[in-house]
Parts: C-alpha cells; structure tokens; sequence
C-alpha cells in the first residue's frame, strides 16, 4: 500500500483522520504541499466548516490544481464531509465556485415539521452500488455517523453510492466516480464500520 496524502487546508477534522487512516495501516502525510500531493499515491480530503472558506484556502495553499491533476491520473480521491462537497460546482452555503469536479450544487435541506437540521447523528446508508469497493465487507443498510446541513446534489445520479434519509428528505450521502470517492458521513467516527471503509480504502491504493 502506497503514500496517502491528506490535506491540510486548515477546516478542520484533520487528525481524527489521520488516525482513522493510519489504525487501518495507511501510510498518511499531512500536508499543504502541491509537490507532496502529486507525489503521494492516494489522496484526501478531510474537513469540517464551510464552503466558501474551505475554496479559499484550498486555492490560496496553490492545491486545487493538484487535486485535480492527482484524480485526472487515476489516484484513489476520498473526500470527507466538506471534503465531498468541494468537488462540486457550487454551493447555496456561500457564493465561491467549487473544483467542479462532479457537476453539480450543495443545498441546504429544506424545512419540515419536526426536522432537526443539522442532521447530527447516525443513520443507515441505502447503498446505491452496493458492489463498489470502497463498500466490501459491509452490513446491509450500515448506520455511520453524520454532522451538516448542507447536502450534495449531483446532476448525474449514476453517481450516487449511496443515500440517506432525513426526515422526508432522501439525499446523497456518498458519490463513487472512477477513482473518485467522497462521503458525506464521518468514517473516523462511525466506529467499527467508518473504519472498514476506511480500510477498504487503504487497501485501494497502489
């Protein structure tokens, strides 16, 4: 298993997954250096906070192009929670343009009777390719565990990996491209089945 790189563009959530990674036996490097990213053989992204910020730093530490030409070269990419929402094209949290990565937009959930917004707390997935990799070893309808109020809507639904319901409200709760991989749940929080994806993950990395 190779290098993973995984970035540190100040938003949070960085060390808990460095842990979760490194308990599975990846080999992690925290790091703001483009040349590290390009050199590594998997990339990360972590995060916790907002849109607009998360842009901003990720394009003042000079990374965006390196993400982008990291995945272009068919590197394992797994975002996490603000880390799946960066890839997209925008978002109605803020005003900044996303990596446009996925096409697509990150709404808020709309409101409704009784809804609790942020949806904090554990769910069941609804695995949507339940044959990908990144799912192996898997229960059915696995419960993980989620922090936002925002979700990502992709225009392309064959990318959906997964679901989860909030309320009324079916939404993305993970995307699977390729070599791209992003959840909107937390797997270094998710206990014993945030770390089995994680080290399906780990064990994706050349």
């Amino acid at each position: 298993m190779g290098k993973i790189a995984l970035i540190d563009y100040d938003m949070g959530n960085l060390h808990s997954a460095e842990k979760g990674l490194q308990k599975v036996g990846g080999s992690v490097t925290i790091t703001d250096s483009p040349q590290v990213i390009l050199d590594a053989d998997a990339v990360v992204i972590p995060g916790d906070g907002a849109f607009d910020p998360a842009i901003k730093h990720l394009r003042e530490r000079g990374l965006i192009e390196p993400i982008k030409r990291s995945i272009e070269q068919g590197k394992p990419f797994l975002g996490i929670c603000l880390g799946l929402q960066v890839l997209f094209n925008d978002s109605e949290e803020g005003n900044e343009t996303g990596l446009g990565i996925i096409l697509g937009t990150v709404r808020l959930f709309q409101p409704e009777p009784n809804l609790t917004i942020p949806h904090m707390g554990w769910n069941h997935l609804e695995l949507t390719q339940p044959d990908h990799p990144l799912w192996r070893n898997l229960p059915e309808n696995p419960m993980v565990y989620f922090v936002h109020s925002y979700y990502v809507d992709p225009i392309d639904a064959t990318v959906n990996a997964a679901m989860v319901t909030h309320g009324q409200q079916q939404v993305t709760s993970a995307i699977a491209q390729d070599n791209i991989m992003a959840v909107q749940f937390h797997p270094e929080k998710s206990s014993h089945i945030g770390l089995q994806i994680l080290s399906n993950f780990v064990h994706l990395t050349p």
